[in-house]
């Protein structure tokens, strides 16, 4: 048994951690510290501006005996489990089944919660150091370009933190917390660089409309930053086509929820802000210059998404080999994420794969399709490409290859893990603009999936779509398939109120445990704040979110 299966063996197996730490490191920014210190000091503010991507590869926010607790990329597959797109074999290893199952562990008090809470406002914190060294007047091109990069992630930061913690109802949980509150509406305090300690102690949750208020000043004034700043040097930090790809992000968010009739809605119409996530995209797609895939690169065994030189990527994190997460051969995507090593965990049983019904839809000419296993006898059986083919027999059906290990290495974590993971690629614009064009025009918007689709996946494509709601739910779909396993189909069905069906004949769910059938969004994608963070925030104590763990029962087959 090789030394990284031992340590696999002796991690404990999944069981809900309660928190049993004491009061956190303060994740307020100290200005005056921050200003004395860095005033000048290009070289660490350089520091600074790289801990913001290093931050996003961090293990153990509340401990290394958590085996979620690995970053970013482990909270992008959280929400990905949360979904009906993916679904992992049945083990005792597998450490995510708490947010595929709805677990206990996702209420308030326990470590689970308290990761993604620790690990986005420290992340905050990251960038709150970043633009309060800078001075905004700054005329130098580099700082002018840190400034905006800073911007650009404390935004990004923000609008998944609100995207996730915004309570939107659902057929289960009541917007009615225990302490009687209608929390609908509310995502999450905001610190900036000039929050004080006193302030932060009593710092309520922001409205919908304040949070994208929020947001939208940070991006705005990132864009003449990063217009006339320094040319980036790294995919890592974000550009202005990343500026303009978290704008369409915002507006479509904000659109939906305007369209929806929530409260707290703000300024501007539905129609008018579904414009401008179109715009945005397009700006996006224009100013990033990036290029969708090809199946040749999408295929690949060496370098199938785990590049961030491949022409599509605008933005994403990067693994190198002096990572304490690479080191640690478990706690990292590769491990996780690509079913064709060697070693980690999803070699030892929780194999990732893509939801059966998800599969079943995609078209045979769809080369995206030949990135999962197929089933025996079918006719793209056997037309995958597997590093090792002799492997193949050991993939359960419907098993993702999408994310290969670095060079294509099965056995050396100190190579297999040294990847690139997409934060954001040029084909989501592609479905954000055309989602955002079928709102006013179903036709046109169709038409933009329809172009993309045959220019870039299959020249046969067609849908016979008319209805708005169909023509969303396409392009949706094809937007889902684009992104599997990167994080982002769990907004989707959060913002679209979609439902989450996972009992259908031959689902490849484990029944009882992960079997839900949800009408409209599923109650466990509010997620809620940590007990630790009411406990010491006067502004949330009484507005959390209802609990969402043990909510209902899975079904039984």
């Amino acid at each position: 048994m090789n030394k990284i299966y031992k340590a696999l063996m002796g991690a404990a197996l999944v069981a809900p951690a309660l928190l049993t730490t004491g009061c956190i490191e303060e994740v307020l920014p100290t200005n005056s510290v921050v200003q004395e210190q860095l005033d000048g000091n290009a070289k660490a503010i350089s520091a600074l501006v790289w801990a913001m991507p290093g931050h996003l590869n961090q293990v153990g926010t509340v401990g290394t005996d958590q085996h979620y607790d690995w970053g970013q990329g482990a909270i992008m597959h959280a929400r990905d489990v949360m979904t009906a797109d993916m679904s992992v074999v049945y083990s005792g290893y597998n450490w995510f089944s708490i947010w595929s199952s709805a677990d206990v562990a996702l209420n308030s008090g326990y470590a689970a919660t308290q990761f993604i809470w620790n690990f986005q406002t420290e992340q905050v914190l990251t960038t709150n150091k970043v633009i309060g060294s800078i001075d905004p007047a700054t005329t130098d091109p580099d700082m002018m370009a840190y400034l905006g990069q800073g911007l650009v992630f404390r935004a990004s930061t923000y609008l998944d933190m609100a995207r996730m913690y915004e309570f939107l109802p659902n057929s289960i949980v009541s917007a009615t917390n225990v302490d009687g509150n209608d929390v609908t509406g509310l995502t999450v305090p905001i610190v900036t660089d000039k929050t004080t300690e006193e302030q932060a102690r009593n710092n309520p949750r922001a409205k919908h409309n304040e949070m994208v208020k929020f947001i939208l000043a940070d991006l705005e004034q990132a864009i003449p930053l990063l217009q006339k700043g320094s040319a980036r040097t790294s995919k890592t930090v974000p550009n202005l086509g990343v500026c303009y790809g978290v704008m369409a992000r915002l507006y479509l968010w904000d659109a939906t929820y305007h369209e929806q009739g929530l409260p707290y809605a703000g300024e501007g119409t539905a129609a008018e802000l579904y414009q401008k996530a179109a715009q945005y995209a397009r700006l996006a797609i224009t100013a990033s210059g990036a290029t969708p895939m090809t199946q040749t690169q999408c295929l690949d065994k060496n370098t199938g998404f785990n590049d961030l030189s491949v022409s599509s990527w605008m933005w994403g994190m990067q693994y190198n080999d002096e990572d304490g997460a690479v080191k640690t051969a478990l706690l990292n995507w590769t491990s996780w994420m690509s079913n064709e090593t060697d070693f980690g965990y999803s070699s030892a049983g929780p194999f990732i794969m893509i939801g059966a019904n998800v599969y079943r839809r995609m078209n045979d000419r769809d080369f995206r399709k030949l990135m999962f296993i197929a089933p025996e006898g079918s006719a793209l059986s056997g037309r995958e490409t597997l590093i090792n083919p002799a492997q193949r027999e050991d993939l359960p059906t419907y098993a993702s290859l999408k994310f290969r290990p670095g060079s294509g290495n099965m056995t050396d974590n100190n190579i297999a893990c040294v990847v690139g993971v997409p934060l954001m690629r040029v084909e989501e614009m592609y479905f954000i603009e055309a989602e955002a064009v079928a709102h006013a025009d179903p036709a046109q918007g169709l038409q933009l999936c329809s172009d993309f689709m045959k220019r870039y996946r299959y020249a046969t494509y067609s849908s016979n779509a008319t209805a708005l709601e169909d023509v969303i739910d396409e392009i949706v779909f094809q937007k889902r398939v684009e992104l599997f396993g990167e994080g982002q189909a769990y907004f989707d069905y959060k913002r679209l109120n979609m439902d989450v069906d996972r009992t259908y004949s031959g689902t490849n769910f484990n029944w009882g445990q992960d079997t839900y059938k949800i009408v409209g969004r599923p109650y466990w994608m509010n997620f809620v704040i940590t007990q630790q963070e009411a406990d010491s925030n006067k502004g949330v104590e009484k507005f959390n979110n209802p609990n969402t763990g043990n909510q209902s029962t899975p079904l039984k087959q």
